[in-house]
């Protein structure tokens, strides 16, 4: 056993190189700043500490904080991710445990019945053989093929770590997306009821009119149409308004219907809109956990390389093994019976030349696929930074613009209606004027759930980074 432990003792020396591209980062984006981000940022070069505050504090609404929070909780898609992620850990603890030498205890008995020419005595009908053995297995990693493999195991693991975060982030952007259409859908409910409210009353003044002989049947007519073709529009409201219940319910990981109670009592829009700072694009794409997902497995694809490298080589196994043997089970763990061998096997697989390098040839491309990937993935983050946050301006300018055209047609309005009454206008005008009330009412409000959903898409897109302001 000193000798076993000699030959454990000189491998483990040996074993200091690792064949194979030693992994280094893709070069980092060179842009400075986002193009229609508002705050000047400085890129720190730094990693991207983790921040306890949510993008969706920053709406300041209870409800949606606890409707992530439990999203967070129990989505079955997190679940999922979970589960994968324990997988990529089982399998890192299964790659390092190669790197250690094997234990294995065994024992048995064999019995055979002789046949005349085999015995050595007349009598001997029958021999016995008893054994018990421990054995020591170790693969000696001279070349870095055990390292590799755990480095790559390392790597996925990192991999599903990023994945999973970044099925939060993408949760959470969906349940928020989801409960300010819900709010938006509730507040177009509203402007549509009032816009009933409106047509009836000049349906009322138009019979009035009518009655007093003042008016004609032909805008009776219209008043009513118009009327009925606004009411057609609150059932098709109610209805998207109870699926986004129920999207926002299977969020949650509950049943679709869970939330309708706690949901229906319409609430505003978020009045709270912190200013948004992206930072540089640097900054942003180490907090999106979908480029450190890509980064990670590009960093495992060259790992595996070294791996498939490391057959050009041959692979040593030391084993030794330490047992008794006997032909009779009371002779078994005595000093005549001891057994013990050490033996040294040698892997031939690097003689197949083609095969190793058809090997390798396939992990570079693999290499060179995922390199494309994550360069892909980063490009698309850009995209998408860029994209919403000029998004967001655009929607900002033009919610502000509906405003002012709200009022206006408000007004506009309140005085056709006065003139009309009067007997200025016709009913024609005042019919226009209302027509334009109802769309700018609706168009005001569509916007505004447009800018808040940008908000939503922007913090997305920066990882759920907080705002700042």
């Amino acid at each position: 056993m000193s000798k076993l432990a000699s030959i454990f003792s000189m491998a483990a020396l040996l074993s200091a190189c690792a064949v194979g591209p030693d992994y280094q980062p893709p070069e980092p984006v060179p842009l400075q700043q986002f193009a229609h981000d508002q705050t000047p940022a400085q890129d720190s070069g730094a990693p991207i500490a983790n921040n306890e505050e949510r993008f969706w504090q920053g709406f300041e609404d209870p409800l949606l904080a606890s409707l992530i929070e439990q999203t967070m909780a129990e989505s079955q898609s997190l679940q999922a991710a979970l589960a994968r992620y324990q997988a990529a850990e089982a399998l890192l603890r299964g790659s390092r445990r190669d790197q250690l030498p094997s234990v294995t205890a065994g024992g048995g008995v064999t019995g055979q019945r002789l046949a005349e020419v085999e015995r050595t005595r007349p009598d001997q009908e029958r021999v016995e053989l008893y054994q018990a053995s421990v054995a020591l297995s170790w693969e000696l990693d001279l070349f870095g093929r055990l390292r590799r493999a755990t480095e790559a195991s390392e790597a996925e693991l990192q991999a599903a770590g990023a994945d999973r975060q970044t099925l939060q982030v993408a949760l959470a952007g969906q349940l928020a997306s989801s409960y300010f259409q819900l709010r938006g859908l509730q507040q177009q409910l509203r402007v549509a009821e009032q816009n009933v409210s409106l047509q009836q009353a000049s349906l009322d003044i138009v019979g009035a009119r009518l009655d007093a002989g003042r008016g004609t049947l032909f805008d009776q007519v219209r008043a009513r149409a118009q009327l009925d073709a606004t009411r057609a529009m609150i059932p098709q409201l109610k209805a998207e308004i109870g699926a986004t219940m129920h999207r926002i319910g299977v969020l949650t990981g509950q049943p679709p219907t869970a939330l309708v109670a706690l949901l229906q009592l319409p609430a505003h829009l978020p009045d709270s809109r912190p200013a948004i700072a992206a930072g540089s694009p640097g900054d942003v794409l180490r907090r999106r956990p979908d480029i450190q997902a890509a980064e990670r497995r590009l960093a495992a694809a060259s790992a595996r390389i070294g791996v498939a490298s490391a057959d050009l080589f041959p692979r040593f196994t030391l084993g030794g093994l330490l047992g008794s043997l006997s032909g009779n089970g009371s002779d078994l763990f005595t000093a005549g019976a001891r057994t013990g061998r050490v033996t040294l096997g040698i892997d031939w697989t690097f003689l197949d030349r083609a095969l190793v390098q058809a090997r390798i040839d396939a992990a570079d491309a693999q290499s060179a696929e995922l390199l494309a990937d994550y360069r892909q993935t980063v490009l698309l983050a850009l995209e998408e930074t860029e994209t919403w946050l000029l998004r967001y301006q655009q929607s900002h300018a033009r919610a502000a613009l509906l405003q002012s055209a709200t009022d206006a047609a408000t007004q506009a309005v309140e005085q056709a209606r006065d003139r009309y009454d009067q007997g200025f206008i016709g009913y024609f005008e005042l019919l226009a004027a209302e027509q334009e009330l109802t769309a700018m009412r609706d168009n005001l409000v569509q916007s505004q759930t447009a800018m808040v959903l940008a908000m939503v898409n922007v913090y997305r897109a920066l990882a759920g980074a907080p705002a700042t302001g």
